[in-house]
């Protein structure tokens, strides 16, 4: 049985696919295989994954275009290692990111949840998020607060991290009814109930200029999360509590850019605003007009490697 199952969720990725496996075949660590869950791409994805199929690479077909989630849902369930993590088929890994992850679980037995820092990589500049990594020690790896360090940007993304398979009996799999946010309501659900060990080295690569990143839809046009249904969570952790109330600020911002007013109003309605700082709580009142000449304004800026946000 290998120590780590990694799941590529693919679907029209004919340009980055190469370099995403050759990341994985690059690793200084090297027990694991990959399974590659096929969306019915409609490009050459498959004919670039083939050369590298093995009894380690496996690929995986849907016979119908199901959505990211059911793409990593498919995985889990064929994944034979008792470590499961992902790499979507447009982002890299440094060579050292299962070495990482590998002694992250032995050093934190308790843990189930194990991530890393991460960069960011636009055509011309290669950016750091704006996360809490910053006030976390970056020579040695501990146990955090998920909820406590993720009122910015992710401190981890999903392709910085590993679940170990309990995660998923206990939190359920990725829902498959939302197409936005997904890995936001995975994550609440997986850290309330599994600790966090966490390495702040940069071990992968977000590529910001692909696919999907390219050309976001409207958010009026997904399926949302329902953050209700974990306020019974929050009712008996603050951290968590806090957290709700950044990402519904996150939403709710979003939704008034788009011109959802009606849904922009329900959602704002359930924000605990002293959690929020004043930056956030001016953009929630701002005119719909506004965000968007800020939004506009900050896709300029961080193209020449300058990133601002409210957090």
């Amino acid at each position: 049985m290998p120590f780590f199952t990694v799941i590529i969720p693919l679907y029209n990725k004919e340009n980055y696919i190469e370099n995403t496996l050759k990341s994985i075949l690059n690793q200084t660590f090297t027990d694991y295989e990959v399974l590659i869950v096929n969306d019915c791409s409609t490009d050459k994805s498959v004919e670039k994954v083939k050369p590298f199929l093995s009894e380690t690479i496996r690929l995986i077909e849907h016979t119908v275009n199901k959505g990211l989630s059911a793409s990593r849902n498919t995985g889990i369930k064929k994944a034979n290692a008792n470590y499961i993590t992902f790499l979507d088929a447009d982002d890299v890994w440094k060579p050292t990111f299962l070495e990482t992850i590998h002694q992250l679980v032995k050093d934190f037995p308790e843990a189930k949840i194990f991530g890393t820092n991460y960069e960011e990589v636009y055509s011309n500049n290669i950016v750091s998020p704006i996360n809490f990594s910053n006030v976390i020690d970056s020579n040695n790896a501990q146990i955090i607060d998920f909820f406590k360090y993720n009122l910015g940007q992710g401190i981890y993304n999903h392709g910085s991290v590993c679940f170990h398979k309990s995660v998923y009996e206990k939190a359920g799999l990725y829902d498959e009814t939302i197409d936005f946010a997904e890995d936001i309501d995975f994550n609440i659900r997986a850290n309330y109930f599994f600790k966090l060990a966490y390495s702040n080295t940069i071990q992968m690569q977000y590529f910001m200029e692909t696919g999907a990143q390219l050309t976001r839809s409207s958010i009026l046009n997904k399926r949302l999360p329902d953050y209700d249904k974990y306020d019974a969570f929050a009712k008996e952790n603050n951290s968590l509590s806090k957290y709700l109330s950044f990402e519904r600020y996150v939403l709710a911002k979003h939704i008034k850019t788009d011109g959802g007013y009606e849904l922009y109003k329900k959602i704002s309605s359930k924000i605990d605003y002293k959690y929020l700082n004043w930056k956030q709580k001016l953009l929630l009142k701002l005119p719909t007009v506004i965000l968007k000449v800020i939004k506009k304004y900050k896709e300029i800026l961080i193209k020449k490697g300058m990133k601002f946000t409210s957090y």
